[in-house]
């Protein structure tokens, strides 16, 4: 007889479709609208789909969320001068960048930028209002806001990444361009500018969580599929059933690590790792530019990287070289290449 391991949920268990347990309704929710079943929803989760509750928040920002798309969308298309073949050709190169830097924090003509800040405007919003959304729904289900907070740690660095910092910095130049090549050519010329960001200790810590996440969430994940044939994702029967899935999971990584996490510290762990890692990741962005202009140096300066001996001649920036430049001094880089 085949055992029943599932990577994937092979077996799809169906009742009669479920509204959910009984719960407060707040005053920006509406009744669930149709539940229905999807054979192929069921193959990675749960078969049925809804109900799904929106309200106001959740259509307003879906609504703001749409004009962003599309502005973005729009301005894309308008750079290839509305040529469709050029549109989808080019489409992972596309961007709409943020304004120049002679413009500060002013409001420029919707062609040099002004787009860029209204598309922010009603992407940040349709983020907060999402985020206000699943608050409320946890609220009127009696749940901790633990997911909410998570959340609100990736929206951390979003806001730091494309206005925090950019006002602290006094231009909007700073923030990241919309696209998808085009914001990580922006990642790696700002590492490159600010003299490698893989030396910003909080940056260090960011991937330290980033890599924690990936390998607890696997950990968990794997041994809950690998006790799956013994009940381990049935919560009721790992909870009061003996010498089956949880003392098994548990005796394994105690054999294996030495102690294993329990079936709510693991949560509590994952939890932490992942929100760290946009946390630490937006603090070491904000620090960049406004408390440090080159990481490298400060590496140096504190014993985190050591200093490279000079092999190629002195490298003399062309634009502090030039006489014409009002004030300019020489800016003689040690140990750079040519």
């Amino acid at each position: 007889m085949a055992e029943y391991q599932n990577i994937f949920t092979r077996v799809q268990v169906r009742g009669p479709l479920y509204p959910g347990a009984p719960h407060e309704v707040a005053s920006d929710a509406r009744e669930p609208g149709t539940s229905f079943f999807s054979r192929i929803l069921g193959i990675f989760g749960d078969p049925q789909f809804g109900p799904t509750y929106l309200g106001f928040t959740g259509i307003a920002s879906l609504l703001c969320g749409f004009i962003a798309f599309e502005i973005i969308g729009l301005n894309m298309f308008a750079s290839v001068d509305w040529n469709p073949k050029e549109f989808l050709r080019q489409l992972f190169w596309l961007a709409l960048e943020p304004p120049g830097p002679e413009w500060g924090l002013r409001f420029p003509p919707l062609n040099q930028g002004g787009w860029w800040l209204v598309t922010g405007f009603f992407l940040t919003t349709a983020i907060l209002l999402w985020w206000t959304r699943m608050y409320r729904r946890a609220v009127a289900l009696g749940m901790g806001t633990h997911v909410p907070w998570a959340f609100a740690s990736a929206i951390w660095l979003y806001l730091v990444l494309g206005f925090i910092r950019p006002v602290l910095m006094g231009s909007w130049s700073e923030a990241v361009p919309f696209g998808i090549f085009p914001h990580l050519d922006w990642t790696a010329a700002f590492s490159l500018r600010y003299g490698n960001l893989f030396y910003n200790p909080f940056h260090m810590l960011s991937i330290v969580f980033l890599y924690g996440s990936a390998l607890l969430f696997a950990m968990h994940g794997a041994t809950i599929l690998a006790v799956s044939r013994l009940g381990g994702e049935r919560e009721i029967e790992q909870i009061v059933d003996r010498g089956t899935a949880t003392e098994r999971a548990a005796l394994f990584w105690r054999w294996t690590m030495g102690f294993n996490a329990t079936m709510e510290s693991i949560h509590r762990w994952a939890w932490w790792f992942a929100v760290l890692t946009t946390l630490t990741g937006g603090i070491g962005i904000l620090l960049t530019g406004t408390v440090v202009d080159n990481w490298y140096l400060w590496a140096v300066k504190h014993h985190v990287a050591p200093a490279y001996p000079q092999i190629w001649p002195e490298y003399v920036d062309p634009y502090t070289a030039n006489p014409s430049a009002a004030g300019a001094t020489v800016n003689v880089v040690p140990g750079a290449g040519k």
